[in-house]
């Protein structure tokens, strides 16, 4: 597996041959910052936390260059923010025991592009050397634009891969918009109940993030509870924390099918449910 970056790292938390480390994932997370797999992926990392036959393998996209940061980190130049930033991804691997982790070192705009292909072709190596049944990556509704290139390169890296070797599931995770407003039907469920100390441990591993102004932690923990409190109004809660992802599995078992049409019909059927609520309630 030859990356495109010659900055790109890839790290083995046990310290097993990289070889062997791909073989062995079953569950990975695309994610394009450090710190997205442990607030968009813990549903992976906690299936494979005890497991001797499944093992969690996560990748970053970027490199962190443009990371917010105040207080103790607000006189950090770029090098060295994404230098603190790759050792916390890395320290979340170590405590999440999982079983590789591969930074690919990116800037932004090169994730953000239409046209640069580098980022989908290290994708697509990476998928046929791990060949997981589960993949976890931003969904595509997302607003921040640079996990949208990421949703995109690792969607058009798994349709070109043969059939054989494309993934069960594909599932598109919350970060920077929640999923609760999909039809219930078109919600992916992730229950991650009763491990809020390791959900904890990881969020709280990027300092540079929380001391530097951004609270993700109580913010993630937080929006998974409003997940498992508000998705049935008539029952009590089943779960005390709940991820939601949307289902981009069909995307990649056919590649004929329209990325943009796939997912605005979600949004067109939760348009469709407001309105048959409303013309209801007036009478229509």
């Amino acid at each position: 597996m030859k990356l495109h970056n010659a900055t790109a790292e890839v790290f083995v938390p046990d310290g097993t041959l990289v070889t062997e480390a791909l073989k062995r994932i079953t569950h990975l997370g695309i994610g394009a910052h450090q710190d997205d797999l442990e607030f968009m992926a813990f549903h992976g990392v906690l299936a494979c936390y005890h497991s001797d036959t499944q093992s969690f393998g996560g990748v970053i996209c970027t490199n962190g260059g443009g990371s917010s940061r105040t207080g103790p980190y607000a006189n950090c130049t770029d090098a060295q923010m994404m230098a603190i930033r790759r050792r916390e991804q890395n320290a979340a691997a170590v405590v999440g025991r999982y079983g590789m982790m591969i930074q690919l070192d990116y800037p932004s705009t090169a994730v953000k592009s239409a046209t640069e292909s580098a980022l989908h072709g290290d994708l697509r190596q990476i998928f046929a050397a791990t060949r997981p049944q589960i993949v976890y990556t931003h969904n595509p509704a997302d607003k921040h634009e640079t996990h949208v290139g990421v949703a995109i390169s690792a969607l058009q890296a798994l349709r070109e891969l043969p059939r054989e070797q494309r993934p069960a599931k594909v599932w598109g995770c919350e970060v920077w918009r929640n999923l609760d407003w999909l039809d219930d039907d078109d919600k992916v469920l992730m229950d991650v109940s009763g491990h809020e100390n390791l959900a904890a441990a990881l969020n709280g591993v990027f300092d540079s993030q929380i001391a530097g102004g951004k609270r993700y932690d109580l913010a993630t923990l937080g929006r998974r509870r409003a997940n498992a409190t508000f998705l049935e109004s008539h029952a009590t809660d089943r779960s005390t924390q709940l991820a939601f992802g949307v289902d981009l599995t069909p995307l990649v078992a056919d590649e004929s099918r329209d990325i943009v049409e796939y997912v605005c019909g979600f949004i067109d059927r939760f348009r469709a449910d407001v309105k048959q609520k409303l013309d209801k309630r007036l009478g229509r």
